[in-house]
């Protein structure tokens, strides 16, 4: 009689574990569903400052279920580097930086780098902030493109579906 008490005091417990296991994993499969979606940020450095960037843009790569933020304001003294430093969401994927500097009369000027320019999964950049003289750095983009047809035309080219924006105001100091 004793070996039947063992034995039903065992299967019961092997129930429970089961059950409590199923309990588990239904609670985190419903969590893990309504958990708001990840996006990655990017982080930028100058002078002794340090913005985190949330996504000014962010689809799936068929351009689908698209989220928009704002551009993120970092002041960089004429002179000094910014420090980019990129998640692994974006090391991972080619990215592209769209580099935005503007003379003194107004003209804007556009510089492009790519991860083709440094080393494989390089995780952070240094972006000159004045490269010539007369150019100063008004805004920095953080690019993953996709490769787009245009179907009225049948010409290819090359669009963001995420983005992270930044603006470099002039620095009063």
């Amino acid at each position: 009689m004793s070996t039947l008490n063992v034995r039903t005091v065992l299967i019961s417990v092997a129930a429970g574990l089961t059950a409590l296991a199923v309990v588990t994993a239904v609670w985190v499969a419903v969590a893990v569903s309504k958990a708001p979606a990840y996006e990655p940020k990017i982080t930028a450095y100058a002078h002794g400052k340090s913005v985190t960037v949330a996504p000014f843009m962010y689809c799936t790569v068929r351009m689908e279920d698209c989220r928009y933020g704002e551009t993120t304001p970092l002041r960089v003294p004429s002179g000094m580097p910014v420090q980019i430093s990129l998640p692994t969401e974006i090391v991972e994927s080619p990215w592209l930086v769209q580099l935005i500097y503007q003379r003194p009369n107004g003209e804007q000027v556009d510089r492009v780098l790519s991860f083709a320019d440094y080393p494989a999964r390089a995780r952070a950049l240094t972006i000159d902030s004045q490269p010539e003289p007369d150019l100063r750095l008004v805004g920095i983009e953080v690019q993953l493109p996709i490769l787009a047809r245009d179907i009225a035309t049948d010409r290819e080219t090359y669009i963001p579906h995420a983005a992270w924006s930044i603006v470099t105001p002039e620095d009063d100091a």
